[in-house]
């Protein structure tokens, strides 16, 4: 009996002393990984300053991205006006002919190469700021898209709201902005929201000419650290962020909309 106890207590100590060293052992590669984290998060951004190629890039991101909606917002709204008036009325046959190739233009091919022939086509014997063309070329992008937002708007308004003000005397255009516009503004905002966050994320191929952005300012940190992981994390992550932001303001909107339709 007592050598049984002995050998169970051997079995005891040896047990612990495995588990101690094997302790030991995972605070010593998690004190490593930190070390490691550390020194790669150092060289990432804290050497030569580069964490200004993210905060640059960012800049120039949230440039484009504003000049762009406006631009689009300001042209999808005029192209739409066209294509409703055409729709309801018959009129405007040529500018409804420009604007139907236009959408099927723009949105048939892909962003990046309308980009691409915008900079160095049509721009290539012009000195312009690049970030002007970055915000022409998404812009025109965006338009496309933001007609039909407000087209959608538009013809979702009760038909009888027209014959409603030509009945109190308003001629067709005095209508349309006093009574159609203000409801179909109204309806199309949450998806005007949606746009902007579409138009955010597409910004990220502008690197394709020599602009730097917030992907762009990853990808030369990336080229001098020749590690990948850390600076398209942290463009991923200030991407997300912005992305949660703007949706947190639409969905804001949104609850406030759905309140005044009550109301």
């Amino acid at each position: 009996m007592s050598y049984q106890k002995r050998d169970r207590s051997r079995l005891i100590l040896l047990s612990l002393a495995l588990y101690q060293k094997r302790g030991i052992d995972l605070l010593d590669s998690i004190a490593a990984w930190f070390v490691d984290f550390g020194n790669s998060f150092y060289d990432n951004f804290i050497k030569d300053y580069r964490w200004k190629y993210l905060t640059t890039g960012l800049t120039n991101t949230l440039l484009i991205t504003l000049g762009a909606l406006i631009l689009g917002v300001v042209l999808g709204f005029l192209i739409a006006l066209v294509r409703t008036t055409h729709d309801k009325t018959g009129n405007l046959k040529f500018l409804n002919a420009i604007a139907k190739l236009y959408l099927t233009v723009i949105r048939g091919t892909p962003v990046v190469v309308q980009l691409m022939i915008i900079y160095f086509v049509i721009f290539a014997a012009v000195d312009i700021n690049i970030i002007l063309v970055a915000i022409i070329a998404f812009g025109l992008n965006s338009a496309a898209y933001v007609a039909e937002i407000f087209r959608s708007g538009i013809m979702s308004i009760d038909p009888g709201q027209m014959e409603a003000g030509r009945s109190l005397g308003l001629n067709y255009t005095q209508t349309t902005w006093k009574i159609i516009m203000p409801q179909a503004v109204k309806n199309v905002l949450p998806a005007l929201g949606n746009e902007m966050i579409t138009l955010l994320k597409e910004t990220s191929v502008a690197g394709y000419i020599g602009l730097q952005d917030l992907t762009k300012g990853g990808d030369i940190i990336r080229s001098r650290t020749y590690e990948a992981f850390l600076p398209l994390l942290a463009v991923a992550v200030v991407y997300l962020v912005l992305v949660l932001i703007l949706q947190a303001g639409v969905n804001c909107l949104e609850r406030r909309l759905r309140q005044s339709d009550r109301n």
